[in-house]
């Protein structure tokens, strides 16, 4: 039985979410940022972790400076 990546339960296959090559609950595959829940395939990735496309994903990694990545009015600090 595969285990979910954030809470290392076992995932069922009624329960079960694929995404980023691995089995995960529905209400486990969440933004590392914002906590938003996340579908599969509708998200950017880094390290292994999710994160949401806009504006988590671009304003952390994505380009930086005014006007650039359209996430100009989200800035995170690490």
């Amino acid at each position: 039985m595969p285990k979910c990546p954030k809470c290392t339960k076992e995932v069922y296959f009624a329960e079960r979410v694929t995404s980023l090559g691995k089995d995960w609950h529905r209400p486990c595959l969440k933004c590392e940022k914002c906590n938003k829940t996340l579908s599969a395939g509708s998200h950017a990735e880094h390290e292994g972790k999710p994160y949401c496309n806009n504006p988590c994903y671009a304003a952390l990694f994505g380009p930086k400076g005014f006007g650039r990545g359209g996430a100009e009015s989200h800035t995170y600090t690490k």
